[in-house]
C-alpha cells in the first residue's frame, strides 16, 4: 500500500538528520569556533558539509526541502532523547523513521564521513532513499 502524502507532496515518514554534535549553548560555540580554526579535524562531517561558517547552505537546504519526506535535524543529546535504543549509533547518522516510529538507519557515519561535498551527500541519499 503506498505511503499516504500530504499537501506539500510529503510522504508520512521523515528522514532523522543526527549530527554528531550537542546542542547546548556551550557545545554550539566551540562547534562555531572549532570548525573555523581546524575544520579537518572538526567531528562531524554532515555539520561540515551542511553548513558553513554561520548557516546552513541553501544548495543543502533546498535539496532537503526538495526530498518526498519530512525532515527532522537533530544533535546526538536531542536524539539520544528521543531514541534511547538507537543512542549507540555511531554518529552522523541518518534515518528514516516510518510510521510507526521505526527509525531504520539509511546512512551510516562511516558512509556519511566519506562524502566530500552537498553533491557527494545528496548522492548518498538518493541512492537510498529515492522513491
Amino acid at each position: 500500500m503506498p505511503a499516504a502524502v500530504d499537501q506539500m507532496g510529503k510522504t508520512g515518514a521523515e528522514l532523522v538528520f543526527v549530527y554528531n554534535a550537542g546542542s547546548s549553548l556551550g557545545a554550539r560555540a566551540f562547534d562555531f569556533l572549532h570548525k573555523a580554526v581546524s575544520p579537518g579535524t572538526y567531528a562531524c562531517n554532515l555539520c561540515r558539509i551542511t553548513y558553513g561558517v554561520f548557516a546552513e547552505k541553501q544548495e543543502w537546504r533546498r535539496f532537503a526541502e526538495s526530498l518526498p519526506y519530512r525532515a527532522t535535524f537533530l544533535h546526538k543529546d536531542e536524539f539520544q532523547g528521543r531514541y534511547p535504543a538507537l543512542a549507540a549509533t555511531p554518529l552522523p547518522a541518518i534515518f528514516l523513521n516510518g510510521h510507526a516510529g521505526s527509525a531504520k538507519l539509511v546512512a551510516s557515519a562511516e558512509e556519511i564521513n566519506r562524502a566530500r561535498s552537498v553533491d557527494d551527500l545528496k548522492t548518498l541519499l538518493l541512492a537510498k532513499v529515492a522513491p
